[in-house]
């Protein structure tokens, strides 16, 4: 097929990096194609209704690879084949599918590109069984998605993670606390995992590794026996104790992920002030992980990504996810990569790396 418009949208949760591959796409569209180039808004959201979209060009993509978040909006509310509104108190759940259709073929959309995790892949995956030429890039911060070595957005999470646990460390030490450090990831324990070797934590607590509160305590007293009067602990907001449920901060009914995880730092917290291990504080990091600039890395990730997609939808590739594996781009099965997520094995270098340094992960 011929393509003269690519649309491109982005959904689910923000990060940093959205508008790096929104440039990119446009810019090899229109510079490499001679394409024309229409951005979805507010991501699903804009396919249904009355249509809402805004044009792109090489003007108004200037300036957008060092700027967080997305020119577009994003959404994670609007699956349009189980659209949910809260109706008199209740949950009313609408296929609305047909509409979108309907959407795509009016805006005159030859191809789209769409930017997310597993959850706007799936949906992706609807359009493209409809009919829709799809092509996908996946983004989350919590490096979940199968296929791909990593999924951009994440590298930035950790740095900022990573600079928020050096700050914690030095107020940490001066005041002889534990100080318990809370990241994104919900059932993947990749930015805890990472950050937390970068920013030297002495106790890291993963969704994949389920722990004992008497060893994360004993860890504590341990540094005390060796005269180091502070600990660090960076936990993952998915992460529970063995036999025990993750900790939910929220049930949100209109919302495609309903359940809100968070709050897990405050109970380890009061916990350990009960077994003698000294002062202790929570800090919750929340959307701070999702807001700033892209790293370096996720700039030229961002871009490679964003021109292999625009290829990939030139050359007819559809139903494909465009990856990193081995350093170089490639492509993936969109079905294939939203299966199975990706999480830490318990078993990898990383952790084993992690433990032979001294970390505990609270399970031994």
């Amino acid at each position: 097929m011929s393509i003269q418009t690519l649309g491109i949208l982005t959904g689910g949760g923000d990060c940093a990096g959205l508008n790096a591959v929104i440039r990119a796409a446009a810019k090899c569209a229109i510079t490499r194609y001679g394409l024309s180039v229409k951005g979805i808004l507010d991501g699903f959201e804009g396919l249904l209704d009355e249509p809402r979209f805004m044009p792109l060009d090489t003007g108004n993509v200037k300036g957008l690879l060092y700027r967080g978040g997305t020119i577009l909006g994003s959404s994670n509310k609007a699956d349009p084949f189980a659209f949910k509104r809260v109706v008199n108190g209740r949950v009313e759940v609408q296929d609305r599918g047909d509409e979108m259709l309907r959407n795509v073929r009016r805006l005159g959309v030859d191809a789209l590109l769409i930017v997310g995790g597993d959850g706007t892949h799936k949906i992706g995956l609807r359009l493209l069984e409809r009919g829709v030429p799809v092509v996908g890039i996946p983004k989350t911060i919590d490096n979940d998605l199968g296929a791909t070595d990593v999924t951009f957005g994440f590298d930035t999470a950790v740095n900022i993670v990573t600079e928020a646990i050096d700050r914690l460390q030095t107020t940490a030490e001066s005041h002889h606390r534990v100080m318990i450090i809370e990241t994104m990831g919900r059932n993947a324990g990749w930015i805890a995992l990472q950050a937390g070797i970068a920013g030297g934590a002495d106790i890291i607590l993963l969704p994949e590794i389920p722990f004992r509160l008497e060893r994360v305590a004993e860890a504590c007293r341990r540094r005390v026996g060796m005269g180091r009067r502070f600990t660090i602990i960076c936990v993952a907001e998915g992460a529970a104790p063995i036999g025990g449920t993750q900790t939910i901060k929220q049930i949100v009914q209109d919302s495609a992920d309903c359940v809100r995880l968070g709050g897990i730092a405050e109970q380890i917290c009061g916990w350990l002030e009960t077994q003698g291990v000294g002062e202790c504080r929570a800090t919750v990091l929340g959307h701070v992980q999702r807001g700033g600039a892209p790293s370096a890395f996720d700039r030229v990730l961002c871009t490679r990504l964003g021109v292999e997609a625009v290829h990939a939808a030139v050359r007819g590739d559809f139903g494909r996810l465009i990856v990193l594996r081995n350093g170089e781009i490639a492509t993936a099965s969109i079905a294939e990569a939203v299966q199975q997520l990706r999480r830490v094995d318990p078993q990898c270098e990383m952790v084993r790396s992690a433990r032979d340094t001294g970390v505990s992960f609270g399970d031994e």
